[in-house]
């Protein structure tokens, strides 16, 4: 009897202390094919617990927490587990991404995370993984030429432009993505624009983007009689 291969899912374990950034990173997770979360860690305890228990294949893993550094938490894991980790985080200090990429991360992300960056880098994880675990089972030798494939293929990005639509900037998006995130009553597209230093109707341009990629909700404010103004709200 022939037996079909089975999809075998990657498991997440997403460390976060932030539970609103968690639940963002989860409903990401959730719209990638091929990837499961297994647990939210938000400490040190919880996070050293749920690594033992559930054992994940791949970490998301913040950087700065109230009671440790992500940068031990992942000398932790490269030391005690075999699971992979992406960094996701608001540093941007050279020496943090340097020590990072020196403990074998598979990635680091800046927040505010756009989707298809993050999208991007678990497909070219997904195929790193399938390529390694083929190998393994077919118990094949490599050579420079595969070790070459493998590592330009699992740190291969697109082009920063080439998944954004045309008239939206991947750094403008970034900051109004980083004003919706840090009010969570609500912004109209004037409060933004002001907040970013740009013009009403581009501020309400980039929104829209993020309400039709079901990142951000729009709702009406009545407020002024007469004037119903859009509010957007990180979802």
């Amino acid at each position: 009897m022939v037996y079909k291969q089975t999809e075998q899912w990657i498991s997440v374990l997403i460390i976060e202390d932030d539970h609103r950034i968690a639940e963002i990173n989860r409903r990401f997770i959730e719209k990638i094919h091929g990837y499961e979360v297994v647990g939210v860690a938000t400490n040190e305890e919880e996070a050293k617990e749920q690594l033992d228990i559930l054992c994940p294949d791949l970490v998301l893993l913040d950087m700065y927490f109230p009671d440790m550094n992500g940068l031990d938490l992942l000398r932790y894991i490269k030391h005690h587990h075999s699971t992979d980790v992406i960094m996701i985080t608001a540093g941007k200090e050279v020496e943090s991404v340097r020590e990072a990429i020196g403990q074998g991360i598979f990635d680091y992300i800046i927040k505010p995370v756009i989707f298809q960056r993050f999208e991007q880098t678990l497909s070219n994880y997904k195929n790193y993984r399938e390529k390694v675990e083929k190998w393994i089972i077919e118990k094949e030798s490599v050579n420079q030429e595969k070790i070459d494939e493998l590592m330009l293929k699992s740190r291969k990005v697109e082009e920063k432009i080439s998944y954004l639509p045309k008239g939206i900037d991947r750094l403008t998006l970034e900051k109004v993505s980083d004003v919706i995130r840090k009010r969570s009553d609500g912004l109209t597209a004037d409060e933004v624009g002001k907040e970013i230093g740009a013009s009403r109707s581009t501020a309400r341009r980039y929104l829209e983007y993020l309400v039709s990629k079901g990142d951000v909700a729009a709702d009406l404010s009545y407020g002024v009689v007469g004037r119903p103004e859009r509010v957007y709200i990180l979802i």
